[in-house]
């Protein structure tokens, strides 16, 4: 049947009326709908570690429901840790995973004027499912202690990835974890406590060192079930790598029964002038919104007691264990970053390949890389100057090139003083400082000239360090490439990826760590560090010296 043309008409008419009024909006809607989303008025930059940049999309709802809106910079623990110290952070705010070293100092408790915790995660142990089961930990009333992980490791029964203790929070984190559950006492311990035993057998099973869980995480993808069975890290970091899909097998996460240290993600004011955006920013961190977002996005649990009951679904029901002291004194904390750089961890083994073509004679460049050697190799006091230092029973090379490879130098770090109770920092011997100085006169020496030999070069430290790896395994191996250009004589890019292909499978654990500078190709260093599991540093917008202090983090 035909609809008769004035009906079509009058529908078409009531159609119009309707969205016509649809499109009003009631006064108090808008009213209510601008008070809810206040405009920015104020920025509150804010420096936080690395492992914090899954949060970056939170800023955006802090800003609508506040009016604040947040500037992240990003850094280091360590290196964050020295510029709030010393003032240099020139920012509003900090956010760490853990403030406990930074307060332990009166310097910190004055630069610190107001904190508020967030969020929680402990560290934890995730271990492969299958060597998990094999040595019957997978079981659920499990109570494994620091000290079965130990002996595991000691037995090597357990080989795992962690951050570096000195620069890292959650390596420091799991090394103190070890130390107070050893220590066996309610209060927290002193330098003097510390049993050099527990530390030396968990140490045995580190075995995939690295400054960050991203890097980490990405070594250990490719690793799993070869090199390392086990990954010590957050346990929101874990639950997100098991998620991923990424892995060869999941990890079973396991908390140590005796207690955990747990990062507890503190928002600290350093701007006095900023009190009260901070304080609004802080209101709406800890609200439930935030809460629930950061439970579900980051897996980190939060901090309000009614939020962690409604995400029960997505947590282990075992994280929060009882939480193991945390001595605030700071002799402690420095001596257990000392004695694990310099007595208990895996010593270095490296290679530094340096550029000394022609082109390195301009602007400035060559005294950049001079620097940068002396540096490594001085007497810098500073907390990232200590870290940064070449250390005890560290061994080496200098690898100068420019045509072609030439006047390979060893150099060897001679151990420290024996220490048979406790832990804490030694100032260097007669015997170290000589060979600091020699390394500081090797570079000194350096004349540019030439052309860029690289990848024949980076072959040549390569296949030098798998000899000394064959003779000498109980060294953590590296290479450090330096380069201003491309490489111009020599085998191309494509020579250097067959016959690093065909160079025995040994080689893959030795990563290979590119420093970007001059008019050296970006893309293919990129593509290379990929190739050999290391990473780039970009030395073009950062003082050289200053990515060699971030290269030792990886070593």
């Amino acid at each position: 049947m035909k609809t008769p043309r004035w009906l079509a008409i009058a529908a078409l008419f009531a159609l119009a009326l309707l969205a016509t009024a649809c499109d009003k909006k009631d006064p108090a809607t808008v009213a209510a709908a601008t008070q809810a989303a206040p405009a920015v008025q104020t920025t509150l930059s804010v420096l936080a570690t690395s492992d914090l940049r899954d949060i970056e999309p939170l800023a955006e709802m802090v800003g609508k429901a506040t009016g604040v809106r947040l500037q992240f910079k990003f850094g280091g623990t360590m290196e964050s840790t020295e510029a709030v110290l010393n003032g240099a952070s020139q920012t509003d705010a900090a956010w760490f995973a853990n403030a406990k070293y930074l307060l332990s100092s009166p310097q910190g408790q004055g630069r610190v004027k107001l904190q508020e915790k967030i969020m929680l995660s402990p560290i934890v142990v995730g271990v492969s499912e299958s060597d998990a089961h094999k040595q019957g930990w997978d079981k659920a009333d499990l109570k494994l202690t620091w000290k079965d992980i130990a002996n595991a490791a000691k037995t090597g029964k357990l080989n795992y990835a962690l951050a570096n203790p000195a620069t890292s929070n959650q390596g420091f984190m799991a090394l103190m974890g070890v130390v107070a559950a050893a220590g066996g006492k309610a209060e927290a311990l002193t330098a003097a406590d510390v049993d050099r035993g527990a530390i030396a057998d968990f140490l045995k099973g580190y075995k995939l060192p690295g400054d960050n869980s991203t890097y980490l995480s990405e070594r250990f993808i490719q690793q799993q079930g070869s090199r390392v069975n086990a990954f010590i890290n957050y346990e929101s970091w874990l639950l997100s790598l098991n998620a991923s899909g990424k892995l060869r097998e999941k990890l079973v996460l396991i908390h140590p029964f005796e207690g955990v240290s747990t990062a507890d993600y503190p928002l600290m004011l350093l701007n006095e002038a900023k009190r009260e955006a901070f304080l609004k920013v802080v209101e709406y961190l800890k609200g439930d919104e935030a809460q629930t977002w950061l439970a579900r996005q980051t897996l980190r649990r939060p901090i309000q007691p009614a939020v962690a009951a409604r995400v029960e679904d997505i947590l282990p029901r075992q994280g929060m264990q009882i939480e193991l002291p945390f001595s605030p004194d700071r002799a402690l904390a420095d001596g257990l970053i000392a004695a694990y750089l310099n007595e208990f961890r895996t010593p270095i083994a490296s290679t530094f390949v340096l550029d000394t073509s022609g082109s390195m004679n301009g602007e400035n460049r060559r005294q950049q890389l001079v620097d940068a050697i002396q540096y490594i190799a001085g007497a810098d006091a500073s907390l990232t100057g200590r870290i940064a230092k070449l250390t005890n029973r560290e061994r080496l090379w200098l690898q100068p090139f420019s045509s072609e490879p030439y006047g390979l130098t060893a150099f060897e770090i001679p151990a420290g003083a024996a220490t048979t109770k406790g832990v804490q920092e030694q100032s260097d011997s007669a015997a170290k400082q000589k060979v600091l100085a020699e390394v500081r006169a090797f570079v000194e020496d350096m004349r540019m000239g030439g052309s860029t030999a690289l990848y024949d070069t980076v072959l040549v430290a390569l296949k030098h360090m798998l000899e000394e790896r064959q003779s000498h395994s109980g060294f953590q191996y590296s290479v450090v490439v330096f380069t201003d250009g491309e490489s111009n004589v020599g085998g191309r890019i494509e020579d250097f990826r067959t016959s690093y292909a065909a160079l025995p499978e040994d080689v893959r654990a030795i990563p290979v760590f590119w420093v970007l500078f001059g008019e050296a190709n970006e893309a293919a260093l990129k593509d290379l560090a990929k190739l050999t599991g290391g990473r780039v540093f970009d030395a073009r917008k950062t003082p050289l010296y200053s990515v060699f202090k971030d290269i030792r983090a990886y070593q």
